[in-house]
């Protein structure tokens, strides 16, 4: 079973620095049929424009993963962490007993990214932040591990769930193969086009996904750039 949620459907929101899209119910969006898909609650497709941001605000017990699509996003919250993720690059922060933060853009262009909230299952526990540099080569015709609490996922950023978010780059005509037997995902192309399983997923448009054995994907009409998030 593929549904998908187009583009040009999601929830919308804009004020004078922030243009997000938003794949679930969020904020003041509610779609009573997208409230998440299994344990992901939260896919928002943010434009904040150069010289702006995200100012300190709370968070609890909640798996938060950024992908910087463009541009870059610089974190600063109340353990003390600051840092700076760039495009093709991932943050990671556990929220735990609780921790307040702002994402400010610094650069002077306009940064796209996603932010993907997943429950967490252990709640309660020390909040933690961390980023790494995925460089595209890694991606390459292979799904890896970006942010995980699986087994086997060592080198990718962890959270406090039996989740994963993976990336890949396809050239044109290229194919991946994730096996998805008993569970969920959802895919988003942060670029390009893609085949999955014989759907056709446009860019920035969304697929939920379940009950089949293996998620084929295949990059249609130039090269792709994918973001799957794995769940139980």
């Amino acid at each position: 079973m593929i549904e998908l949620r187009p583009f040009d459907g999601l929830g919308t929101f804009r004020n004078d620095w922030l243009h997000a899209r938003y794949h679930f119910s969020f904020s003041e969006y509610h779609d009573p049929r997208r409230m998440g898909w299994g344990l992901l609650r939260v896919w928002n497709d943010d434009t904040i424009r150069a010289r702006s941001g995200f100012p300190l605000h709370g968070h609890r017990d909640m798996e938060i993963i950024t992908y910087v699509r463009k541009g870059a996003i610089s974190h600063e919250d109340s353990l003390g962490n600051k840092g700076r993720t760039a495009a093709g690059d991932v943050q990671v922060m556990s929220a735990g007993s609780g921790i307040r933060h702002a994402e400010f853009n610094q650069e002077d262009e306009d940064t796209l990214l996603f932010q993907i909230w997943i429950e967490t299952a252990q709640k309660g526990v020390p909040p933690h932040w961390g980023t790494r540099r995925f460089p595209a080569g890694e991606r390459a015709a292979k799904l890896v591990p970006l942010a995980s609490g699986r087994e086997g996922h060592g080198d990718a950023l962890p959270i406090h769930q039996d989740a994963a978010i993976l990336g890949a780059t396809l050239a044109e005509g290229h194919e991946v193969v994730h096996p998805s037997a008993g569970r969920r995902a959802y895919l988003v192309p942060s670029r390009g086009a893609v085949m999955v399983n014989g759907v056709t997923v446009t860019e920035r448009s969304g697929a939920a996904i379940a009950e089949e054995k293996e998620v084929r994907i295949k990059a249609v009409g130039g090269p792709a750039e994918i973001v799957l998030a794995d769940l139980p």
